[in-house]
């Protein structure tokens, strides 16, 4: 079963939701066989590397929210993502581009540790306060996670998964992905939002039943009778 996840590395739900998912994976009986992908999907894709900003500010602007009322946002975030045991420093986090996050996230799916970048890109923004869109950041990042310091350099040097990016993206407006981060689970069920782990766990349990139909094992025992319409033999 394939588990796809779009999603960007400067969302305060994509990282509670990444927990959420976590938990419900962790009770799913046929975990081991779930391939989880995370796919590309940029907020801003207009920022800079990175910038100094008010993001008081900004988030009350966006919404017309006074900044007390934006304040009080950012604690209740900061909160929810306590329970699911990250921290999240909003005061110190320096927002920028997330171009070069997503597609070194590509250069780790083809290494096998995507996932562990992902983890560890949340936490350099939002406990950490990096500026992950600037290369320097984001090689020490890469590295950190497992990547080969070759292939980083390489990737942040070009234009290299530009494509995959572009593409990841151009498939989420195709499914009608407006927000992240958005769960398609095996192709059979699509969920947007940080969801609770009992609903992402009862989805896995839903496609993966729909995916595996039930083998009928024939027997010739005589203990095995069967009742076929009304005729039960003796």
């Amino acid at each position: 079963m394939k588990v796809e996840i779009w999603s960007d590395v400067v969302c305060p739900w994509c990282a509670i939701g990444k927990r959420r998912f976590e938990r419900a994976l962790s009770q799913f009986d046929h975990a081991d066989q779930v391939e989880v992908v995370w796919r590309s999907f940029e907020l801003d894709p207009t920022a800079p590397r990175s910038r100094d900003t008010d993001l008081v500010g900004h988030l009350a602007a966006k919404y017309g929210m006074s900044r007390e009322q934006a304040v009080a946002s950012q604690d209740r975030l900061t909160e929810m993502a306590e329970i699911e045991g990250l921290e999240f420093h909003f005061d110190q986090a320096r927002p920028g581009n997330t171009f070069d996050a997503h597609r070194l996230l590509h250069l780790a799916a083809d290494q096998g540790a995507q996932d562990a970048l992902k983890e560890r890109l949340f936490v350099a923004y939002f406990r950490d306060g990096q500026a992950i869109g600037e290369p320097d950041v984001l090689r020490s990042v890469a590295v950190a996670a497992g990547l080969d310091p070759v292939r980083v350099d390489e990737v942040l040097g070009s234009d290299t998964f530009a494509a995959e990016v572009r593409a990841d993206e151009d498939e989420a407006r195709a499914l009608g992905v407006s927000g992240v981060p958005f769960f398609v689970i095996d192709r059979r069920y699509g969920v947007s939002g940080a969801q609770a782990p009992d609903l992402l766990l009862e989805l896995l349990d839903k496609a993966w039943a729909e995916s595996t139909p039930l083998t009928v094992v024939t027997s010739a025992a005589p203990s095995a009778a069967v009742c076929e319409d009304d005729a039960c033999p003796t």
